[in-house]
């Protein structure tokens, strides 16, 4: 193992903003690792993985404890039936994973194209995007479970999957630090088309009877039209992604909404499980307010996209706390709703 100290953490993450790690390691195989939580248990160290870093906002501080960089990588697949499992070491790039997976015909992961980041965070937080979660496909977790010392194989009930949550996450210090990832795909089987700007996408396009490929395609062009993927030249690349979840109420609580509408309510919903209904994150803060591009000091929303909070020349992390404040005071303010934060913070940070 060959730990580093003091390592700046903003270049690792797309927001590029953070403190440095006290210690830091990048782990390249799965003994790393452990010796990684060895070495940090027995001197009562924290740690924290970091991925890709494209949804984390680290504390101006940094982080006083290890920090893991994953950087695992390789790729294993079996036959079952009609499907094949594919199982992924953490550290590989997720979008590059599925590009291939949907160059070849496997049906399951291909809306969640265009998602920066890598293949070990997809559990952690249910990934999902128009129309699809991993939670759809996942057939196993294989993780390091720090309560036990040892390595296990979670299946998808134990892994608790919720809306962009499953018992992998929340908990300090994590429990689990993930290592692999099994997902059950169909040769050949029909792409998900549940969301309408992607089925009016292909519809533009003439497309009749789409493929993978087609709402692969179709799903980076809407993510693009968003600032929604990695590019270097986009003013908008220093973000997180979506900085706020979409917020699922009770039908009782969706009444009062209307009320604060004035009765009047044509916001963008969708039916959930339990009676209960999601709502569009942005939809409550355009109306609350904040048009895109508004800028707030080195920080604001994305000129494309309400949900993006984006980091400029100067920004600092706890700028991009206190505009996020503000933002959820204004809708809780109009609508009476409390939006809750998509990324994990690392350090003292918190929005109350």
């Amino acid at each position: 193992m060959r730990l580093l100290e003091n390592v700046s953490l903003a270049s690792l993450c797309t927001m590029g903003v953070g403190g440095p790690a006290r210690h830091f390691l990048e782990a390249t195989n799965e003994s790393d690792v452990l010796h990684a939580l060895e070495w940090a248990e027995r001197r009562d160290v924290s740690v924290h993985a970091l991925g890709g870093g494209s949804n984390v906002l680290i504390a101006d501080e940094g982080v006083d404890g290890l920090v893991v960089k994953i950087g695992t990588r390789g790729v294993t697949e079996r036959r079952i039936g009609a499907s094949v499992e594919v199982t992924v070491a953490a550290g590989e790039p997720w979008d590059a994973f599925v590009r291939t997976t949907v160059e070849r015909g496997l049906a399951g992961i291909e809306c969640l194209s265009g998602i920066p980041g890598l293949v070990g965070a997809t559990p952690i937080q249910n990934v999902g995007a128009y129309g699809q979660e991993v939670a759809e496909t996942v057939s196993a977790v294989h993780a390091v479970d720090r309560r036990r010392g040892a390595v296990v194989t979670l299946s998808p009930s134990e892994c608790g999957f919720s809306y962009r949550n499953s018992a992998l996450k929340g908990t300090r210090p994590p429990r689990y630090i993930v290592l692999a990832v099994s997902f059950r795909l169909e040769q050949g089987g029909a792409p998900a088309l549940r969301y309408p700007d992607v089925v009016k996408d292909l519809e533009g396009k003439s497309v009749t009877a789409p493929s993978v490929a087609d709402v692969r395609r179709s799903v980076l062009a809407i993510r693009r039209a968003k600032s929604m993927v990695l590019d270097p030249a986009d003013p908008n690349r220093r973000t997180c992604g979506s900085f706020f979840l979409n917020p699922i109420v009770t039908l009782t609580e969706l009444e009062s909404i209307g009320r604060s509408a004035g009765g009047e309510l044509s916001m963008p919903r969708w039916p959930e499980r339990e009676g209960r209904v999601k709502l569009s994150a942005a939809w409550l803060i355009e109306h609350a307010g904040f048009e895109r591009g508004r800028p707030d000091g080195p920080v604001g929303l994305s000129t494309r996209h309400t949900l993006a909070i984006v980091c400029r020349d100067g920004a600092r992390a706890r700028d991009v706390v206190e505009f996020a404040r503000k933002v959820r005071a204004r809708v809780e303010e109009r609508w009476g709703v409390r939006l809750v934060q998509e990324p994990d913070f690392w350090g003292p940070l918190s929005l109350d």
